[in-house]
């Protein structure tokens, strides 16, 4: 009680201090006698609109009428009718005067007058937004004539606001009052509070108060006059003055003047059913109307209109009034997309109108919608996003990427589909530096270690140019250990052409992060190699990058000789220009043919560092500003390319287990291609490449000229430690077998030349393998050796 009493001297009301909202600033014009501010919530500060009407006392009639206004609004609930959120009334006390304040809180909206100004809209534009808003409003009218049989008695522009979607909505509801047709023959009254309503907007029988012609006109009569009247006062600019005025015709739209002439036509039973305007006027038949409709209705429609559409709407939303399409039916699409209604093209309508937005509107409409599209579980919506990433990549937060947003891409690292697996792959280029240094070795690692040894040669590609443009996101531990076993171990040694080149320029672009003994010891032993490789574009790239590591150890020795050591860790990429660009994908297709040269083998390359030589296959080609990039496809012949085996380390590229890894023998596992014992005669540059790795050091006199590259079809061999001869460790072991195979080389008298590459008894029980060389035709894999009898 005390409290009451102190807030009563105090000069409020218990009423506006209950009240949890802020009252803001008014806007210049609002409908009768209340005023219209800006209002936000106590709570989260969101916005709202704060309506406030005023009298002298508590028995004043716009009070009353105010009154049931409140009533109405609260009860009345239509998609185009304001809506309802809190009412209050606050007394207030100045001396010996009472005052009495009603308060009604809505959703945010503008009174329509001051939004026209804002838009400024002209000509076509401005038609077909004035055509959607009275499409709405002749919705709300007839539901509360037809379904409600409720009167408003006052629809003119002042009763109209829009809101931040740009909807129209209508209010005003202070003289809405039931349709009495039970009581024809009574004479009094059936508005109460018609008397609010300027004569100018009045029809004449409402006018001269004729209520039993009122009863016995449609429910529909006074409204349709009140359309025509909002009509009017729109396309002219002007508030209604005087009834005469709604003669004047001249700005009406000639598709829209019959049914404004039959709105406010003199007899009441002939006026326009605001139901048929929505339905036959010509005037709401244009995009945007159709268009929001589309939108409105879309759970009713089927997945071929679905589709239709939404392959149309990012042509079709360039056509439509810009404001329009960003604040109405991007938030449409965004929530359809969100709950499941739209189809995946939506997507990249969505992206497409999306730009359009700043990046705050962006981050606030658009954002919370993608990410919750990752969890999806349609491969289209995922296939869509992975596809756009780069429009709206730079804009999600590293927490939200870490948390949210990689999970659930990394399972595409894994799935079936090779083309989603590549988009994966290539999504990382945005997300890895978002990822945390947790994130990048325990799992993105992971993912593309497997990545490199996969079945298609576009991805084994493109995963070696994407650890190389992600390098420089890598802790020094984790690049120390992954970069070189990489680049040389895995990508040198693919059978894929562009995946050796990309090899070799991912070593460039990274040499900054190798120290000289590296470069020394394992980057150059296995690049000088790939100086004679059958491919032409890969030897460019060698030569290339010989030059590059020996210069960066020149500048080293010549510092080293200086005194000065200091600088040399700082020696690498910078000191070449040409290669300071990102490396580009070198694959663009997954369907393209790649060439016969590119499928050509590459045998195993043994540095002199103790890195021990394994049979596993890299991935992935670099393009610099001198090499144009190569089209490569991932799906052709897959069955000749050899799958090694993936490493057991943490993150897939730890020091491997010394020695060759076992691979079981069989006529039918891929193999053939890359078998040089099966070729007639392989070309000279490959056969000094293949002599050079298997010959040993001890041998002055007879240099070998072939010799087998990665051969599955041998057991575990065992390798001498030798220090003296580096090269011992892949020396050919004691013949047992002999075999022809045609090749012209010089021979001497006590040098027996067959037994130095005679092929080891095989210690599985598989068969050698039968390859192009004797003319058969590879047959489909199978899985497991298979016992075959061979006569040779």
């Amino acid at each position: 009680m005390l409290k009451f009493l102190k807030g009563v001297v105090g000069g409020s009301g218990t009423g506006i201090k209950d009240l949890p909202y802020n009252i803001g600033e008014p806007y210049p014009s609002a409908w009768g006698s209340w005023t219209h501010f800006r209002g936000t919530s106590k709570d989260d500060g969101s916005l709202v609109s704060i309506f406030s009407l005023s009298g002298s006392n508590a028995q004043d009639g716009h009070l009353a009428a105010g009154r049931n206004g409140v009533k109405r609004l609260r009860t009345v609930r239509h998609p185009n009718i304001l809506s309802f959120l809190h009412s209050t009334e606050a007394e207030t006390f100045d001396g010996s005067t009472t005052k009495v304040t009603i308060y009604i809180v809505t959703e945010p909206v503008m009174p329509l007058s001051e939004k026209i100004k804002e838009l400024g809209l002209e000509g076509t534009q401005r038609d077909e937004y004035y055509a959607l808003g009275l499409h709405q409003i002749a919705k709300a009218v007839s539901f509360l004539n037809n379904d409600c049989k409720l009167v408003h008695s006052n629809v003119c522009l002042a009763s109209v606001v829009v809101t931040q979607t740009l909807d129209w909505k209508l209010h005003a509801f202070d003289v809405l009052s039931e349709f009495d047709t039970n009581n024809e023959a009574s004479t009094g009254p059936m508005l109460p509070y018609a008397w609010l309503v300027g004569a100018q907007y009045k029809p004449t029988e409402l006018l001269n108060s004729d209520w039993a012609a009122i009863r016995k006109s449609p429910p529909w009569s006074l409204d349709s006059w009140g359309l025509g009247c909002l009509i009017y006062e729109l396309f002219s600019g002007m508030k209604l003055g005087r009834t005469e005025e709604l003669k004047n015709t001249a700005s009406i739209p000639k598709s829209l003047l019959p049914d404004y002439q039959r709105l406010l036509s003199a007899m009441p039973s002939r006026r326009l059913n605001t139901s048929k305007l929505i339905e036959n006027s010509e005037y709401f038949q244009n995009k945007l109307v159709d268009t929001i409709h589309f939108m409105e209705v879309l759970n009713l429609k089927d997945s071929v209109e679905k589709d239709t559409f939404f392959r149309k709407l990012p042509n079709l939303a360039e056509q439509l009034p810009r404001p329009i399409v960003l604040k109405k039916l991007v938030p449409l699409l965004a929530s359809a997309l969100e709950f499941g209604s739209a189809a995946a093209p939506a997507l990249a309508a969505l992206l497409k109108m999306g730009s359009w937005l700043s990046t705050e509107e962006f981050s606030a409409k658009v954002l919370p919608t993608i990410v919750k599209l990752f969890a999806s579980n349609d491969r289209a919506i995922r296939v869509g996003l992975l596809q756009h990433i780069d429009q709206y990549g730079e804009s999600l937060s590293a927490q939200v990427v870490d948390e949210q947003v990689y999970p659930h891409v990394a399972t595409g690292f894994s799935d079936t589909s090779a083309f989603l697996r590549e988009l994966t792959l290539k999504s990382m280029l945005i997300l890895a530096p978002k990822l945390s240094q947790r994130t990048i070795s325990g799992s993105l690692l992971k993912y593309l270690s497997k990545l490199q040894v996969d079945e298609e040669p576009a991805i084994r590609t493109n995963t070696t140019i994407l650890l190389g443009n992600i390098a420089s996101h890598l802790n020094e531990g984790t690049r120390k250990r992954v970069l070189i076993n990489a680049f040389t171990v895995r990508a040198l040694r693919d059978t894929f052409s562009p995946a050796r080149g990309a090899g070799i320029m991912a070593l460039c672009a990274t040499s900054a992060y190798y120290d000289i003994t590296e470069i020394a010891t394992r980057i150059l032993p296995n690049v000088v190699v790939l100086t004679i490789d059958p491919d032409s574009d890969v030897c460019s790239k060698a030569f290339q990058a010989v030059d590059q590591f020996l210069q960066i150890v020149k500048q080293y020795q010549e510092k080293a000789n200086s005194g000065d050591t200091t600088g040399a860790a700082g020696l690498g990429l910078s000191s070449i220009p040409g290669n300071a660009s990102l490396l580009g994908w070198a694959m663009s297709s997954l369907t393209l043919k790649g060439k016969p040269s590119e499928q050509a083998p590459l045998a195993s390359v043994t540095s002199s560092a103790p890195l021990t030589s394994t049979s596993s296959n890299a991935s992935s080609v670099m393009d610099t500003p001198s090499t144009a990039p190569v089209r490569v496809n991932s799906t052709s012949d897959l069955a000749d390319q050899p799958l090694p085996p993936s490493p057991t380390s943490t993150d897939g590229w730890g020091e491997l287990e010394n020695g060759i890894h076992e691979e079981p023998e069989n006529d039918k596992d891929g193999w053939d291609d890359i078998e040089p014992l099966e070729e007639p005669k392989p070309s000279p540059s490959l056969a000094n490449i293949q002599a050079a790795q298997k010959r040993p050091v001890s041998q002055p006199a007879s240099q070998q000229k072939q010799v087998t590259s990665l051969r599955p079809n041998n057991a575990a061999k065992v390798i001498k430690h030798d220090d003296d001869d580096l090269w011992g460790s892949i020396a050919a072991p004691a013949p047992k077998t002999s075999k022809s195979l045609n090749i012209k080389r010089a021979a001497t008298a006590d040098d027996d030349l067959w037994n130095s590459i005679a092929a080891p008894a095989p210690a599985t029980r598989a068969q050698p393998l039968s390859g192009r060389g004797r003319g058969a035709k590879p047959a489909a894999q199978r899985l497991g050796a298979q016992r075959k009898n061979q006569s040779s």
